[in-house]
Parts: C-alpha cells; structure tokens; sequence
C-alpha cells in the first residue's frame, strides 16, 4: 500500500489529517477488508482528536442490535474540559450505510473474522475512522511475514549496492 505524502499543514494529498494509526494491526491480523466509517462523538472528544490524542491498539468493532460500535479505543479526557468531558474508553457508534453493515455482519458470522480499527482521521473536517475485517494470524505467519520482509530489504539493499 503506497503512502500518500503529507504536506506542510500534516495533510496528505487526499484531504486527511491523520490521528492515530494501528501499525500492530497489520502484523496480527490477515486484512481482508476495508471501511471507511463516520464516528459519532462527543465535543470534547473532538477537541481531544484534534489535539492528536488517541490509542487504536485494543481497539475493536461490535455489532449490537443491527448497529455497528467501536470498543477499546482510547480518547484521553480533553484537558481543558469541564463537567461535560467524556469517558475516555466509551462506545461509539459507527455511521455506515445498511448495505456495509450487512456485509460486515455477514463477514464476521464466519469463523475467525474480527472488525478492528486501523486509521482514525479527520476527512474535509469530519472524524473518520478506517475499519477492517480481519482474521488473526497464528504465530508462525507472523514470523514468516517477518522473514519475508526482512529478506525483501536484503534483495533491494543488494540491488542498491551493485548499481552506486
């Protein structure tokens, strides 16, 4: 997956200001499918995210009812809030049309299948969060996604040497 590149105000070209990203995610779970996702938060977890603060790493999705919530993602209480502050770990509800959700719901029915979280973004000024179905990997695809990558970096680091 290319990166996009980033300009001067943090944005990449595609008009997202990203907050947190759940690199371990990649390394734990086998990605099948991806979803953009609107959030519903409260104010001052807006101000929390704007100031960058946020945790995706125990992150996950859950169906309750036929609505779809995210669980485990921490947003730390906004410092200068008040009485109104938010739960830092608190559902929330994910806004996606009823055609995703019934293909998530049917993905995750099968064996193996979790929703978790890789990106939380802003997108024209509006908080996003990018959802995956996933399946998680065992022990020993984790250590040969590792060897492949590593052998990869030996190839192109070869392949640069012999050129300069």
């Amino acid at each position: 997956m290319a990166q996009a590149k980033k300009n001067q105000a943090g944005k990449t070209d595609d008009g997202r200001k990203l907050i947190a990203s759940n690199r371990k995610a990649r390394h734990d779970y086998l990605i099948e499918d991806t979803f953009e996702a609107g959030l519903v938060l409260m104010g001052t977890e807006v101000k929390a995210l704007r100031m960058g603060r946020a945790t995706l790493v125990d992150g996950w999705a859950s169906f309750t009812g036929d609505e779809l919530f995210l669980e485990g993602v921490h947003i730390p209480e906004y410092l200068s809030g008040s009485w109104t502050n938010h739960t830092p770990r608190r559902r929330r509800k994910l806004l996606l049309n009823r055609k995703e959700l019934d293909r998530i719901a049917q993905k995750t029915r099968e064996s193996g299948h979790t929703i978790i979280p890789l990106q939380l973004y802003f997108k024209d000024g509006r908080a996003k969060v990018e959802i995956a179905i996933a399946k998680g990997k065992k022990e020993y695809d984790k250590r040969h996604t590792l060897r492949e990558r590593q052998d990869r970096r030996e190839a192109e680091r070869a392949l640069g040497t012999s050129r300069g």
